[in-house]
């Protein structure tokens, strides 16, 4: 027996479970079918493994990590192979599946994107598309009008939006306001076709996105859009005097729509 040689440098069973984070069980499964057994025994008998055991379990694990079957861990150890030969099958395992992880990551993070990307807008998120005021205009809105069909219609539509909604809803406003924009500096007047082909889209804008509006009911907006301060402010920060342009282009083009015998209420 060679039993007593180099026992110092050996292992007991249960010193390897701890060191390796296996079970004793495991290692004796290992001894059962062959895949590991003890090279040495102390001299009261013990199974002890040496040096050259670890080497041959740290393989073992790492290719358990992997997800081989002790089947293919056997067939891999069974080729007479260097360490470092073993170390770099290893490592290339172990590379394609960090590759694997990180596709899988990105698939995880675009479906929790398109998840979110459903849940109706926030607060923080209207804020931060219209502008801290957007809420309180909200909130005087729903005093002035709530009680009105086109508000209910506007609430019923828009109840459910995400924040990629309103972000269209944003930039759409804000080509309805270049067209206007594109008008004056091209020193078309209101009652023009560009100025009234941009008020006629306006309106569409409001149909489409928030509630039924026809023609008289624009006006009676326009009208707002010089009374109220606000709405003027709003306006009038884009370009000075937009805001009477626009109110003057809407009833030029509610004019326009009379004539052509298209509804106006």
């Amino acid at each position: 027996m060679t039993g007593t040689t180099r026992v110092g440098e050996s292992l007991t069973v249960g010193q390897v479970a701890e060191r390796f984070g296996v079970t004793v069980r495991t290692l004796h499964h290992y001894d059962e079918i062959g895949l590991l057994s003890p090279g040495e025994r102390s001299a009261a008998g013990y199974r002890l493994y040496t040096q050259d055991d670890l080497v041959c379990l740290q393989h073992i694990v790492v290719y358990r990590r992997l997800g081989f079957a002790l089947e293919e861990v056997a067939l891999l150890l069974e080729h007479p192979e260097t360490v470092e030969a073993h170390l770099r099958r290893q490592r290339a395992a172990v590379m394609s599946r960090l590759d694997e992880m990180r596709d899988l990551v990105t698939a995880i993070d675009r479906a929790l994107e398109r998840e979110m990307n459903q849940q109706p807008a926030t607060t923080e998120d209207m804020k931060e598309l219209f502008g801290d005021g957007f809420y309180e205009n909200q909130a005087e809105a729903q005093e002035r009008w709530g009680d009105t069909d086109a508000w209910k219609q506007s609430a019923q539509r828009t109840k459910g939006w995400t924040k990629a909604d309103w972000a269209e809803v944003k930039a759409e406003t804000d080509a309805l306001h270049a067209a206007f924009v594109a008008a004056m500096d091209a020193g078309e007047p209101p009652t023009s076709e560009a100025a009234m082909d941009a008020a006629e889209q306006h309106r569409l804008h409001i149909v489409r996105r928030f509630y039924d509006c026809s023609h008289a009911f624009h006006t009676g907006l326009a009208d707002m859009y010089v009374s109220d301060p606000r709405f003027t402010a709003t306006y009038d920060e884009i370009r000075p005097g937009m805001s009477f342009y626009v109110r003057d282009a809407i009833y030029a083009n509610a004019e326009r729509a009379a004539a052509q015998g298209a509804p106006q209420g």
